[in-house]
């Protein structure tokens, strides 16, 4: 009596496989910064909805008394008739790339102890840190102008591509610095004194108070440098038709983000390791 052998199964490919596990890492990661998300808006935010409204009061605070103290100055604004929405333009952009850099500076420090776990990777703590406080800055903005828009000049005529393209680059160069000195501070602690030094004039050197046109030449020539100059006019043309900034240079910003994107992310998959066990 003859016996029959059962069929070999083929072995399944290794690269198939591998295909099946990218969504599911996709979608573990994804998960992951959700949760890392709730947290940091729980920890930061408070249990209550009403802990958000810190959010929109500590900018609107900053935008009523730079419009209360220069109108008591100035006869008009560098552009419009209204102080408020001039300054909150300006103030706007700018916020969002100071807050934005300092969460992301901050971000390993904020997330050490759940960084322990394996499931949790730096580049989640990060992300968590960029999507919330994008989504938190961009809401404040809309809630601010929206309503700044209704109450004080509503035949503001918009044009979103320019305050797309603002948001865009205050954006690449938040994550960019803040990646970069996430590193720096963790070897060299100072950095975060200096750099805070360093970032005070910015305020007064971005186009915020004074528009780039309205500077002495010198003034031009130095400042052109600044990428936040070229984010503030970008704003600027977005809500002032008649107002068509020749000194922008979007690609150059751009660059100047990317590159500190790459090497931010470089030294932290470099450095990561050695920061958290410091």
């Amino acid at each position: 009596m003859t016996q029959t052998t059962p069929p070999i199964m083929p072995a399944l490919e290794p690269t198939h496989s591998a295909e099946l596990s990218k969504p599911a890492r996709t979608a573990g990661r994804a998960r992951t910064i959700v949760a890392l998300v709730l947290r940091e808006m729980s920890t930061r935010y408070g249990k209550s909805p009403g802990g958000y409204i810190w959010a929109i009061l500590e900018p609107m605070g900053m935008i009523i008394v730079l419009s209360f103290g220069f109108s008591l100055l100035l006869r008009s604004p560098s552009l419009g008739n209204s102080f408020i929405l001039f300054y909150a333009t300006g103030y706007l952009a700018y916020n969002l790339f100071l807050k934005l850099s300092q969460v992301v500076a901050n971000s390993l420090n904020f997330s050490r102890a759940l960084l322990t776990y394996p499931a949790v990777g730096w580049i989640d703590a990060v992300g968590a840190r960029i999507v919330l406080n994008v989504l938190t800055n961009v809401l404040v903005s809309y809630l601010l102008l929206g309503g700044i828009i209704l109450l004080v000049d509503n035949r503001v005529v918009l044009s979103y591509g320019p305050i797309l393209q603002a948001y865009c680059m205050a954006i690449a160069l938040g994550v960019g610095v803040g990646l970069v000195n996430a590193v720096i501070i963790s070897f060299f602690p100072v950095w975060q004194t200096v750099w805070g030094v360093i970032t005070r004039p910015l305020f007064l050197a971005s186009g915020i108070i004074v528009i780039f046109e309205e500077l002495p030449p010198v003034a031009q020539n130095i400042l052109a440098y600044n990428p936040l100059m070229h984010v503030v006019g970008q704003m600027h043309r977005g809500f002032y038709p008649m107002y068509n900034p020749q000194y922008i240079d979007k690609i150059y910003v751009m660059v100047i983000a990317l590159v500190l994107v790459a090497l931010g992310l470089m030294l932290m998959r470099r450095f990561h390791k050695r920061i958290l066990n410091r």
